[in-house]
């Protein structure tokens, strides 16, 4: 089953932070695994860095672009049939990132890799490593 990953793990991954364990890299890094992107994502960190709330190495058209370059992670776009899919969630958070995330994974049968203990609220495959 392929993964996508929250953006929190992106940045993290990207930026070679120690919040990862060893078995959290081994998954993103190895070529058996399909690891997803969400252009949703892409649009969160561009929000949030455009309003000082997030800390880039450079800015974010150049930072996405060269980590996902350097990741190998495929990239997945937002299409209208998982925007939709949003509206038949529960609100057990009003984050709309993750809501999106949540029903992409869902829609495209993919696992959720994420820390954020929320997400185990949905009925979508999330696990953290």
């Amino acid at each position: 089953m392929s993964i996508l990953i929250d953006t929190h793990v992106f940045i993290w991954a990207s930026s070679g932070e120690s919040t990862l364990s060893v078995k959290a890299v081994d998954l993103l890094t190895d070529p058996d695994e399909v690891i997803f992107f969400s252009a949703a994502s892409s649009w969160e960190i561009a929000i949030k860095w455009s309003k000082g709330g997030l800390d880039l190495p450079g800015d974010p058209s150049t930072f996405i672009p060269e980590a996902l370059s350097n990741s190998g992670y495929s990239q997945l776009s937002v299409n209208v049939r998982d925007s939709c899919l949003v509206a038949n969630l529960p609100f057990h958070h009003k984050d709309p990132f993750d809501r999106l995330l949540i029903a992409q994974a869902k829609a495209n049968e993919m696992r959720l890799f994420s820390n954020d203990p929320i997400f185990k609220k949905y009925d979508v495959d999330v696990f953290w490593v």
